[in-house]
């Protein structure tokens, strides 16, 4: 048989979708399988072979569970709100509903082209009013149970995009969309408390099986840390300044403060302040730097001391000098930090510069010359001196503070609430009224969807206003609640939100009464397996796990965490070793490759091409290589002699019976497909096998190249489609070898080697071994002094 991949790719694809064959099942009698891949954002360029990649490692293992009798649902959607395709319809001219539509045409032709086992009646597009409607019902969900709420605050703002951007939209100081430098701006924003979550979002980490690096970033991100809050009286003025630290054991070594430049106590006591103006200079400054600016902590110290107002170390009642300084900010902790610069590096540096005392509080370092960050003795620290336990000191000055009525134990988060608001056209409306007589009123159930209006001009105004603020049509309303005249809210929702719930829609997408039946729900959710990129452990997911997790607390989902398993896949490089991009032209188009090759030689080379979890490299010779190993498939039918078991090939089939089986569960797809390639070498090499050998190589090959294995199916007269024959097993006792080869050696070294029955004994063994030809002139007339015998692996005669 010859591998003529154009016209079996299109034959069994063509099949497949007219079987309706990956299509999930609603007999919720069966035992199922929901596995979730990232949907992708549908850009103009299409995909791309990392895209392959990320989706090739669960549609394995989907296809492996359907074999094995799984109800399986594997479904693909698009997350198609944001500023990428509305930057092109700026670009472009062209609507970004028909950009959208263009996009998603292309990417499902090229995902259909691979031939993905795709349940396609579950398709989803997050810019469809009958998906955002639901988003919208979420959000007024959150909004009813406070964790909607609006502020004024300093955001990261791109002048490039016009837009807010969240901290983890614009991580390095950088636009996670354009790439260009952010600034700080004071604007009215919208918040999703977030961190009203944090503790339980750790805590479903313990429910979970995530990737080591993957519950560590999320870990890390939420950054929970356990301190006290201590209050720092301001000398001559009714105020305190409330600060967090962790480390309440070094208060003795604080010897000033920082606040940050927008502090309201500055503002509160202008009057007080004798160098106002050096004040007001310094956070002008500070607004055009980026939060990344603002906190690296390898930068030059820079601030300002407030000439006028001092604070009072509530522990040694001394007064200590307060400054500015642009690395502390109002949106992290209390906007106000005690700095203590013989334990800290940063404030060592600072106390340095400006010339402020440096107060040894912990033995064990030489502060003349730097910072002492490690663990010691307490010193000059009164009540706690002597202690050398850091745990015991801090319990101890807990104790002190909650007597003394100046401080208490408390718990921090490093993560933020989530800024939920975009300027932009391309987005989910928010559904808010602002209404002169009731304030913020939501629109009312009944009215969702609320609908994006169409427009001719999506450009954004010069204040990062949003386009729908010059639609009058859609501004002006009637207030829900009084009926007064008001204006509707004319940000847009970000990018996250449509895929902050999309793994609950695809269990019943075409539900208008609830966003998904409850009894659906139920038998699908959670998620078994979910494979994506680690870039999104950090955005996507805590989003995601947070909006899970409120509908969850309020009822709407059976389960507390969304994902039972979540992996990630390593990124494809180009030829040259770098990441792919078409700036450096070294994109790796999936549409040629299937044109030249097929569609099962993608599939087998982007698994093979190294461990799935890592980066590798695109190699052309590799991938002919994998074409070569299909073309030798094509050829097995020419080998079948008769059914049964071939006695040379049994072992081999049931090792890898065993081995692809074990393998494809721990995402070690390319050591499977080498046992593959293992097995086909022994089978040319015994120049036979049976009938059914080749049902089941056909079988075990089918989850990574289906086209060529559904050919051979059908030439072996196998009953349907081989995507749904029986998962092959296979005897643990005939895994074993029958035989075992030993080397020989004489004195160290090998003169030979013998094959014996793997059951033979050590006795047995060395008999045969010295009966090897090329042994045997190396004993003759000698004495065997020692005979070393090492199980399965080598035998040496030491003689003189």
């Amino acid at each position: 048989m010859k591998y003529e991949h154009a016209r079996i790719d299109k034959k069994w694809q063509d099949r497949w979708e007219e079987a309706k064959l990956f299509e999930a099942s609603e007999d919720h009698s069966k035992k199922k399988f929901y596995s979730l891949v990232e949907f992708p954002y549908p850009s103009g360029s299409g995909m791309h072979v990392g895209h392959i990649k990320a989706y090739s490692g669960l549609e394995v293992v989907s296809r492996k569970r359907r074999m094995e009798g799984y109800n399986v649902l594997f479904p693909i959607g698009f997350d198609a709100y944001g500023l990428p395709t509305e930057n092109t319809a700026i670009k472009t001219g062209v609507h970004p509903r028909q950009v959208t539509d263009n996009n998603i045409k292309k990417f499902t032709s090229q995902l259909k082209r691979v031939g993905f086992s795709f349940d396609w009646s579950k398709v989803i597009d997050t810019t469809e009013e009958d998906y955002y409607k639901w988003t919208q019902w979420i959000f007024l969900k959150m909004y009813e149970n406070g964790l909607v709420f609006r502020d004024k605050t300093l955001v990261n703002y791109c002048p490039s995009c016009k837009v807010v951007l969240s901290n983890e939209d614009s991580q390095g100081g950088k636009c996670d969309i354009c790439h260009s430098d952010i600034v700080q701006k004071t604007k009215e924003v919208w918040y999703l408390r977030i961190t009203e979550y944090a503790d339980k979002l750790l805590q479903g980490l313990d429910e979970v099986d995530y990737l080591p690096n993957v519950r560590l970033q999320q870990e890390n991100w939420i950054g929970k840390s356990t301190g006290a809050f201590v209050n720092f009286t301001v000398k001559g003025i009714d105020e305190t300044l409330r600060i967090y630290t962790t480390r309440p054991d070094t208060l003795y070594g604080v010897t000033f403060m920082v606040i940050a430049p927008e502090h309201p106590m500055i503002e509160a006591n202008r009057h007080k302040i004798a160098n106002i103006d050096a004040l007001d200079a310094y956070k002008a400054e500070c607004a055009k730097k980026s939060e990344f600016e603002r906190t690296q902590l390898v930068k030059d110290k820079t601030g300002v001391r407030i000439e006028g107002l001092t604070a009072i170390n509530p522990i040694t009642e001394k007064e200590i000098p307060i400054y500015i300084s642009d690395y502390v900010m109002m949106g992290y902790g209390t906007g106000a930090i005690m700095a203590v610069p013989a334990h800290d590096s940063r404030d060592y540096d600072f106390a340095k510069k400006f010339g402020i005392d440096i107060v040894e509080v912990i033995k064990g370092g030489d502060i003349e010359k730097e910072a002492y960050t490690g663990d010691g003795e307490m010193v000059n620290s009164g009540i706690l001196n002597g202690i050398t336990n850091k745990k015991d000191a801090i319990e101890k000055m807990l104790t002190f503070l909650g007597e003394k009525g100046i401080g208490e134990k408390g718990v921090q988060f490093k993560m933020k609430d989530w800024a939920f608001n975009r300027q932009r056209y391309w987005g989910e409306p928010i559904p808010i009224v602002h209404c002169p007589v009731c304030g913020i009123v939501p629109v009312p159930y009944e009215e969702l969807p609320l609908r994006l209006p169409p427009v001719d001009n999506f450009q954004p105004g010069s204040d990062g206003e949003s386009p729908l603020a010059k639609i009058d049509s859609f501004v002006q309303c009637k207030c829900p609640k009084c009926g007064h005249d008001a204006k509707r809210e004319t940000d847009t929702m970000p990018q996250w939100a449509g895929s902050s719930w999309y793994f609950l829609r695809y269990i019943d997408p075409h539900n208008d009464k609830v966003f998904a039946d409850p009894d659906k729900l139920k038998y699908w959710m959670p998620v078994d397996w979910y494979n994506g990129g680690m870039e999104h452990v950090t955005r996507h997911m805590i989003y995601s796990r947070f909006w899970h997790r409120f509908l969850y607390d309020q009822g709407y989902v059976p389960v507390r965490e969304p994902y039972a398993k979540r992996t990630a896949q390593g990124l494809i490089l180009g030829p040259d070793g770098e990441k792919m991009s078409k700036s450096k032209g070294n994109v790796v188009d999936p549409n040629t490759v299937v044109d030249e090759s097929g569609a099962d030689t993608l599939r087998l080379y982007v698994l093979f091409m190294g461990d799935y979890e890592q980066a590798a490299p695109w190699n052309e010779n590799s991938m002919k290589g994998c074409r070569r190993f299909l073309d030798r498939t094509a050829g097995l039918p020419d080998l079948v002699k008769g059914e049964g078991v071939t006695p040379g090939l049994e072992t081999v089939f049931h090792k890898t019976i065993k081995k692809v089986s074990e393998d494809i569960e721990a995402m070690k797809f390319n050591t499977a497909i080498a046992q593959l390639m293992i097995l086909i070498n022994a089978i040319y090499d015994e120049g036979r096998l049976t009938r059914d050998e080749l049902g089941i190589f056909v079988r075990l090959l089918a989850p990574f190249t289906p086209h060529i294995c559904e050919e051979i199916w059908e030439s072996l007269g196998g009953k349907g489609f081989v995507s749904a024959a029986e998962w092959p097993k296979w005897d643990e006792a005939k895994t074993v070898d029958a035989t075992v080869e030993y080397a020989v050696q004489v004195l160290g070294k090998l003169r030979g080697t013998v094959t014996v029955n793997a059951d033979d004994d050590k006795d047995a063994v060395l008999a045969k071994a010295k009966e090897v030809e090329k042994v045997k002139p190396f004993l003759d007339g000698k004495q065997i002094v020692k005979e070393i015998f090492v199980p399965n692996k080598l035998v040496n005669f030491v003689v003189r």
